[in-house]
């Protein structure tokens, strides 16, 4: 019943920036941790960022730190990321992800604790 939106993708050139939402519907939505992930042809699906739901604490990979910014909005059930800078190297499909259970931090980055993801929006960054 969960539904996740992602929007915001699109071809833009190094240095560039883009937006992503990801929007939650449903009755039976609820939170403990949403997170970003993205996935490259070829490749697996690796973590981008996450923001605890009602904590507000953020966590993100090295490689978008300084880069990438991740926030919410509880009241419209939506998340965002900020990407800045961008590089060829963050080219790949995003997914937004949801974790209704307990919040482990060792787990944050791990999409297979996750249980609800949105059918992803492509970001490709032209050199």
């Amino acid at each position: 019943q969960v539904e996740l939106v992602e929007s915001g993708g699109g071809l833009v050139q190094a240095g560039d920036s883009l937006r992503l939402s990801c929007a939650a519907s449903g009755r039976t939505f609820s939170s403990v941790v949403m997170g970003w992930f993205r996935q490259a042809p070829g490749k697996e699906r690796e973590f981008v960022a996450a923001i605890r739901w009602n904590e507000g604490s953020t966590y993100y990979h090295d490689s978008v730190k300084d880069r990438f910014i991740i926030s919410k909005d509880n009241t419209k059930n939506t998340m965002y990321l900020q990407m800045n800078n961008l590089k060829p190297e963050d080219t790949a499909v995003y997914y937004c992800a949801n974790d209704p259970g307990t919040f482990v931090y060792a787990r944050v980055k791990h999409p297979r604790f996750y249980d609800h993801w949105g059918r992803g929006t492509q970001v490709t960054v032209s050199s």
